[in-house]
């Protein structure tokens, strides 16, 4: 299974290699043209039976995960986090570097806390990776300051239609662009598949100065939180309720007209959607829309359970119900409103 074998592999910001090969992989025998910039993003343009008007679809290929930045004289190692939430790391399996050395994370035991530190949060700077080591010497034969740091989590179907994985935000972003790249399209279309979108939609910025297209649709896995003892109005998304459309986030107002078109293409084609019911956040549409000579921007999403943690949860139907959305707009209602 294509995302599967996505959320697999390992891609940290800066190091998104393993993803990068696999799109290249996938894409070498449906597409016109395939180059990687110079920071890393891969552009993959697909020549329609018309030459206007042309769409643009891009996700981000890198995960939130740590970085080494010490190697203690006990063996054990030292972290910094890009975009992990401190208090889900204690216990949790990790990989290193391109060997993937396995590793877990710890903290003092509860038997050696004293009353007070019972009741605190312990931050990254009270945690270490432990890789079996006995000394510094020993463990610097295998890592190194720099190191990439990735949750091991299995890809993992289960209950009702619901999928377990690391990276879920955004490999299905990935996913969805390569399946729809794949068809018969009637259209231009340019996959971008973005670097460092985690640490300040890096990779972003530099593809939106060169891309000539009349809309870019950013693709994402967003934030779901539709569990009980949560008020409606944070739940933010709900699984099972279809792809979620973004009106505005902290980097973005998504452009009305785009958005009336995918939700009338919705609706006459009777694919369910939902709209993603908060402001925060950002993605790399806002360096779109702000690059170049700008470019309207609509947001899509499938809602992610636990996002930005080793075991996200997604709904099939939602991402199914995604890919079928963005292939009717390309195929029914991208003429219409681009003209």
């Amino acid at each position: 299974m294509l995302l599967e074998k996505l959320t697999s592999a390992c891609g940290l910001p800066g190091f998104e290699d393993e993803v990068r090969d696999i799109i290249k992989a996938e894409l070498e025998r449906h597409a016109d043209s395939i180059k990687v910039d110079r920071i890393g993003n891969v552009i993959v343009f697909k020549k329609g039976k018309k030459d206007s008007p042309h769409i643009a679809l891009s996700a981000h290929m890198d995960e939130v995960g740590l970085c080494i930045n010490g190697i203690e004289r006990d063996g054990t190692l030292k972290f910094a986090s890009w975009g992990v939430d401190s208090r889900i790391l204690p216990s949790m399996h990790v990989l290193i570097g391109k060997d993937k050395i396995k590793g877990v994370i710890g903290n003092k035991p509860i038997h050696l806390q004293k009353e007070a530190e019972q009741k605190q949060v312990y931050g990254i700077d009270a945690m270490y990776i432990d890789i079996g080591c006995d000394s510094k010497e020993e463990a610097e034969k295998l890592v190194h300051k720099g190191d990439f740091v990735a949750f091991s989590s299995q890809f993992v179907a289960f209950g009702t239609n619901k999928v377990k994985a690391k990276a879920l935000d955004d490999r299905v972003g990935c996913a969805a662009i390569i399946e729809i790249m794949k068809m018969d399209l009637p259209i231009s279309v340019t996959g971008i598949f973005c670097v460092q979108e985690e640490i300040g939609l890096k990779g972003s910025a530099i593809a939106a100065q060169s891309l000539d297209a009349d809309l870019v649709i950013n693709i994402e896995g967003t934030i779901c939180a539709d569990m009980e003892g949560i008020e409606e109005s944070k739940r933010v998304t709900t699984q099972g309720a279809g792809p979620c459309l973004s009106l505005m986030d902290m980097t973005s107002i998504y452009s009305k007209r785009y958005l009336e078109a995918i939700v009338k293409v919705a609706e006459d084609d009777k694919i369910p959607y939902q709209y993603r019911r908060t402001g925060m956040g950002a993605t790399d549409a806002g360096r779109y829309h702000a690059g170049g000579a700008g470019t309207p921007c609509i947001g899509i999403a499938v809602p992610c359970r636990y996002i930005h943690s080793p075991v996200s949860v997604m709904h099939k139907n939602d991402y199914e119900n995604l890919v079928k959305l963005i292939e009717a707009f390309i195929k029914k209602g991208a003429e219409r409103v681009i003209g």
